[in-house]
Parts: C-alpha cells; structure tokens; sequence
C-alpha cells in the first residue's frame, strides 16, 4: 500500500491557519519560497451528526459492515485530525515520525518483516492477533476507503496522520489486551476517543455500551467501556509512539511503559458473552 505524502527534504510543514472548520498547512522548500496547499476534506469537515446517525444505524443493523464505522468517523471528524497532526510535531519526537512518513500499512502488511519478532513481544504479540481472526492492515484500508469522500489516500501529511490512525487499530487492540468480540470493539473505541477526542469514537462507544446493556444478563458491560475510557486518559498519548521500534519491546513492559492497564472488568465478563452486539468483520 504506497501511499506517499510530501518528500523527506521538504524543509518545513507547518500550521498557518486553524479557523471557521478549516485548516491551511504551508509548505516550504525554502524560506522565501512558500507554497500554499489545501487539506484535504478529510482533514477538516463539518460535523455530520445525522449522516453520523444514518451509519450507526446501518452498522447496528448489520455488525460485520465496518465500513460504517468509517462512515461514522468521517461525519464526526471536526477537526480532529488537525488537531492530532499539531500535537505529533510538537514533540521532537512526533517531529521525526510526521517528517519520516512512512506507511506503517506497508510495514504490518510485510510478513517477512512481522516474522523477525521473537516471543514476548509486542510484534510476535500483534502477529498472533491477526492470524487466526484472518485479519490484515490492508483489510482494514480497503473498508476505509469506502466511504463517500474516498481522500484517505491523498498525498498530504494530514491524510498520512489518518493513515497512520486508521492503521494502529489492531496494534491498540494488543496493547490494550481487547480482543474483537463486540464488547472489545466498544472498548478499544472508548480508549481511542480517550486519545483522540474524536467523537466519531464516542458513538460508537456510547451506542455499544447501551446495546450490550439492554441484554439484561447482569454482566457489567457498560463498566467495562467506561473503563476503557479512563484506561485511555492514563495511558501515555499513543499516536506518537515509534511503533516499528515497539513491535522489538516486550508486550509487558511496552504496557508498563505507556501506563495502560490491564482490562480488569472486559476480563471478568466470559467470553461467550463478549461476542455481541458489535462483532468485528474479518478480512478474509
């Protein structure tokens, strides 16, 4: 999956306006030499909360079409985006990564690469994850780029910052110890929108936690959400984390290390019972 933004030697990107829903980023290839370009829509976009209703109600109705999930946090974007993009290169280290710009898709989807991690580790860890729910990073890329706009693969560093979002999914799914039943479905989301602040995240948290508990089985599940949430708000910021370098840590103290703990109450609801109301599709 290459999908490119702008060159490594580009001297600087940085925000030069933020304002009325909109976002403009300049690019220099020299100081004298500006050059305007636009975001893409996906960077920055109206909230859509009926468009974000019409989804969640698609998705409620058939939980294996992920694709609404896209459709979901597209409408309720904002400027999400834009926000976390300026919060990456704050940071010397965010810095680097934003400035690098690899697709970490291409990385994930490289098994030779994903076979170098021995046990213990966050990558033999993610590796295990994947493989027998027949999952894949690009799986995951094709269900995102069916929403209307189609722009996730615009060559523009806010487009790789969604990228690069869209792609962790799976890897917070480890991180977290959240599997992709239904109820690790609304889990890992209450962590991201934790993270992110996207309230695209917090719908289909909220919608989760009130499906599960209409049940009526005595299992704490909108507990379980909600401590996810806070689990997010503890946890070190995780998309500045140097993920390729992650993947060589040991699973238990990349946890450690990123405060995120362990999902205490997800984990005391059986099994059987975690599989719905939202199940994750595989890829294959």
């Amino acid at each position: 999956m290459v999908r490119r933004g702008l060159h490594k030697n580009d001297a600087r990107v940085i925000f030069v306006q933020a304002a009325s829903g909109t976002s403009t980023l300049a690019f220099d290839s020299a100081p004298s030499d500006p050059v305007t370009a636009a975001p893409p829509r996906t960077a920055s976009h109206r909230l859509q909360p009926l468009r974000a209703a019409r989804a969640l109600r698609r998705l409620i109705a058939d939980k294996e079409d992920t694709s609404q999930v896209f459709e979901i946090m597209r409408a309720l974007s904002g400027n999400t985006v834009v926000r976390g993009y300026r919060r990456l290169i704050s940071t010397a280290h965010g810095g680097r990564i934003a400035y690098e710009r690899e697709e970490f898709c291409e990385r994930l989807s490289d098994t030779a690469w994903l076979n170098t991690f021995g046990p213990g580790t966050v990558g033999e860890a993610y590796r295990n994850f994947i493989a027998p729910r027949g999952l894949s990073a690009e799986g995951l890329a094709e269900e995102s780029r069916k929403t209307a706009e189609g722009e996730i693969d615009a060559k523009h560093p806010l487009a790789w910052y969604g990228r690069r979002m869209r792609d962790v999914h799976d890897v917070w799914h480890v991180l977290t110890g959240y599997g992709t039943d239904g109820l690790g479905e609304a889990c890992v989301v209450a962590f991201s929108y934790s993270q992110t602040k996207s309230l695209g995240f917090a719908l289909i948290a909220h919608a989760g936690a009130h499906q599960y508990q209409k049940i009526g089985n005595g299992h704490p599940y909108r507990k379980a959400v909600m401590e996810a949430f806070r689990n997010g708000k503890r946890a070190a910021w995780l998309p500045e984390v140097d993920y390729p370098a992650l993947f060589a840590e040991n699973l238990e103290a990349a946890r450690a290390r990123l405060n995120i703990p362990r999902p205490t109450t997800y984990l005391s609801i059986p099994e059987d019972c975690r599989d719905r109301p939202l199940t994750r599709k595989h890829d294959a």
